[in-house]
């Protein structure tokens, strides 16, 4: 006589609608660790997406939203001086060097306003608001639905 046994991994339970709330609003409060950390805050927003895209699809949408935002601001400045940088090498990029100055300032400003636009997006959520970045949020809302 042989006994089998399967191996049945558990079914996620979806989140409640407060614990939507809850890891909606933190994952839109992830950009305040970008303060301390200068880098960190995607890195939060895209765990909290990978732990909760299964179980709710509210969470998996602010928090790819809060990913995709601080991807965009903080990381911007760096890419575009960098492309500018290295095509500066072959003379085309010496070209680039006054739209990077000129674009900069922006980037900067919207650093400044990314916190505080996050914490806008984590008041709306935690408060079952739907809240959408301007640009991004259209964007991943279609990139999730399909």
């Amino acid at each position: 006589m042989t006994t089998e046994t399967t191996a049945t991994t558990p079914t996620p339970l979806p989140l409640s609608q407060s614990e939507e709330r809850t890891w909606a609003m933190l994952a839109h409060l992830s950009v305040l660790v970008n303060l301390f950390t200068g880098v960190l805050g995607p890195v939060v927003a895209l765990v909290i997406y990978l732990m909760f895209a299964s179980r709710s699809r509210y969470v998996a949408y602010h928090a790819m939203q809060s990913f995709i935002f601080q991807l965009v601001m903080w990381y911007g400045i760096g890419a575009m001086w960098a492309v500018v940088g290295m095509l500066s090498a072959v003379v085309v990029g010496v070209v680039l060097i006054p739209f990077a100055c000129a674009v900069t300032p922006f980037l900067l400003a919207g650093m400044a306003i990314a916190p505080i636009y996050g914490v806008w997006g984590a008041i709306q959520t935690s408060q079952g608001q739907d809240f959408k970045y301007w640009l991004v949020g259209d964007w991943m809302r279609q990139t999730l639905v399909g």
